[in-house]
């Protein structure tokens, strides 16, 4: 495989999966066949798979520190030590404080899937887009997403961030409108297209099939492809391990931590698998910075070229 082969389509858009468009015919067939998918059973196939699906995405950070920076055995233990402690204080957070633990996890979110957002290129137009991705359920099923917040910080919180998200959803809507019609205009149609459908999805889906089909199909699968093309010397058969050993292990230590919480977390596995997400994402968003700006200066011993 070639450099050449090994590129993601980058500039004013992005990369879509092929993957994308099944899930979303799927969805949309689903919803048109009148299909339930916001009981128990359904919601729970949308929280497996966006756990499932989403979290390999963030599972080679680890392999990215080792290899785009000269750290040394001792700088890179100290970077994993960070990268688990501030995963860590997070899920601490959950227990000690967990409306300040919600707030800091839309906003993480709204800053990480901005940075999907190459056609804008204002940092606060970036972070605007990105909020649509969490403002867009708020819009379409205003109760199911207050009904999860509360479940997420166990108290009427949750509804105060829910209905601030409707508050500010027009101008984020608004923001992601014009950003799409801009990747249009550049030529990233493919791209444009897939994000109208994801945030239509995101409105009109309930709230966790509609964010399944945004993080696991559109998201997830173009932050592989850039870990791919950094790890582009790994074997295909390290890479899947890689990722879905991590994968296990952050669920693993997830389960381990809740279950000796007894009652201190919520018993809605969705809202615990939103709160292992932003546990996670917190030094994901962290340490993907680092890594761009380490790899924007060139400090990468083993890239391929």
């Amino acid at each position: 495989m070639t450099s050449s082969d090994r590129r993601v389509p980058s500039g004013r858009g992005g990369f879509v999966h092929p993957g994308f468009w099944l899930a979303a015919a799927y969805l949309a067939t689903a919803m048109a066949a009148g299909l339930s998918l916001d009981g128990p059973i359904a919601t729970l196939i949308a929280t497996i798979v966006f756990i499932g699906g989403g979290m390999p995405h963030g599972a080679y950070d680890i392999a990215l520190l080792a290899r785009t920076g000269r750290l040394g055995r001792h700088g890179l233990a100290l970077a994993v030590g960070g990268y688990v402690g501030i995963a860590v204080a997070m899920a601490v957070m959950w227990v000690v404080s967990p409306l300040v633990a919600l707030v800091l996890f839309v906003a993480v979110a709204s800053v990480h899937f901005g940075e999907d957002w190459t056609m804008i290129d204002e940092p606060l137009l970036k972070v605007a887009a990105g909020t649509a991705i969490i403002a867009a359920p708020a819009i379409g099923h205003p109760t199911e997403v207050a009904r999860l917040f509360v479940a997420m910080v166990g108290g009427p919180g949750g509804e105060t961030v829910a209905r601030s998200l409707i508050a500010v959803a027009p101008v984020a809507l608004l923001v992601t409108i014009v950003g799409i019609s801009d990747a249009w205009r550049n030529g990233a149609r493919e791209w444009a297209a897939a994000t109208a459908v994801a945030i239509l999805g995101l409105v009109i889906a309930p709230p966790v099939a509609g964010f399944a089909l945004f993080f696991v199909f559109l998201h997830s699968p173009r932050h592989l492809a850039d870990a791919r093309i950094t790890l582009g010397g790994v074997s295909q058969r390290r890479w899947l391990a890689t990722g879905a050993a991590l994968s296990v292990a952050a669920i693993g230590a997830w389960v381990v931590f809740a279950t000796s919480l007894g009652r201190s977390l919520p018993a809605d596995l969705t809202a615990q698998a939103f709160q292992l997400l932003a546990t996670v994402a917190v030094p994901h968003l962290a340490f993907s910075k680092w890594i761009e700006r380490r790899l924007a200066r060139g400090d990468c011993e083993l890239c391929p070229t």
